[in-house]
């Protein structure tokens, strides 16, 4: 497991069907797969290199085919193996629900 901030990436040895079939999210401004964005500060933990990424109510999920760097602007960057990823956000308790966590 590969933990930056309040993302967490887990390398998974198969993903469901519907997620190899699935469109990869687009890629911003600067040609980055953003896994998560800064409400604050808008600062981004995201994939400069190739890959895809899944993002979807059902879960989000990345692939990287020759690996590749997760980066964001306040944290080290992570240099991540060939293969699929869960990505999971972290999330807070709010009495009778739960929250993304608001960077």
């Amino acid at each position: 497991m590969f933990r930056q901030g309040d993302i967490l990436v887990v390398p998974v040895a198969e993903v469901p069907e519907w997620v190899k079939s699935a469109p990869s999210s687009p890629r911003d401004g600067r040609g980055r797969l953003v896994l998560a964005l800064g409400e604050a500060t808008g600062h981004a933990h995201a994939v400069p290199g190739p890959g895809a990424f899944v993002h979807d109510p059902r879960g989000d999920y990345l692939n990287l085919p020759q690996g590749g760097r997760l980066v964001h602007e306040e944290h080290a960057t992570i240099s991540l193996p060939r293969g699929w990823f869960r990505v999971v956000r972290q999330r807070e308790y709010v009495p009778g629900t739960y929250r993304l966590v608001a960077d």
